[in-house]
């Protein structure tokens, strides 16, 4: 299936991506803080949280990169970076806080990515997928950056919310569900699906050779 980009598809997709880049942005600095990293750092972490997904996206599907031809995006992404990085001086914010904005970005470029996709003829399992990476390699650039394992090969339920609710996506568009509404659903599904993971402690089975 594909979509053909209406206007209202286009801003609703405008939006999507720009309330992405905000939180995503917000998780990298917040993740990098705790490295103690300095203003420049934090923003270079924030950057590639913010932007990375997206740009490894269009440069796969062999589009215009989507901060480029609108430097909105990244003036969003370097206010987010600043915003935070004063605001954490005055305010005591909990190490795991990071795991809300991370979610919140997860959901929002996960849906952003499927869309994309489908505007530009992909196959359904390969515009699913690109929603999964749009979504997971943002924060995989600010964990390696930050020297840390990738969040998505080890935490609850991460790449596998993301994919679950590209799907989904997909399904309600192909039973023609407005694609806003579609988009909401499947956004807040992969959003509080990927916290009550967090809670509950919900993984996939690890990897493990037989003893």
């Amino acid at each position: 299936m594909n979509l053909h980009p209406t206007p209202a598809l286009l801003d609703s997709l405008y939006w999507i991506t720009f309330v992405a880049v905000i939180v995503s942005s917000t998780s990298g600095v917040l993740k990098a803080g705790f490295k103690q990293f300095d203003l420049f750092g934090v923003i270079i972490i924030a950057i590639a949280t913010g932007l990375g997904g997206g740009s490894l996206r269009d440069m796969l599907l062999d589009r215009e990169v989507f901060w480029i031809r609108d430097q909105a995006f990244f003036i969003a992404s370097l206010v987010s970076a600043i915003t935070i990085f004063v605001t954490a001086r005055l305010v005591a914010i909990p190490q795991k806080f990071f795991l809300i904005p991370d979610a919140a970005g997860l959901a929002t470029f996960a849906v952003a990515g499927t869309l994309v996709s489908l505007m530009f003829d992909a196959p359904w399992l390969v515009a699913s997928f690109m929603g999964v990476m749009t979504g997971t390699m943002g924060g995989i650039f600010r964990d390696v950056l930050s020297n840390e394992q990738p969040v998505v090969f080890q935490s609850p339920l991460y790449a596998t919310v993301s994919w679950a609710g590209s799907l989904l996506l997909i399904a309600l568009l192909q039973l023609q569900v407005d694609v806003t509404l579609a988009c909401i659903i499947s956004g807040l599904s992969i959003f509080f699906t990927r916290l009550l993971a967090l809670y509950y402690n919900i993984s996939l089975p690890r990897f493990r050779f037989k003893q």
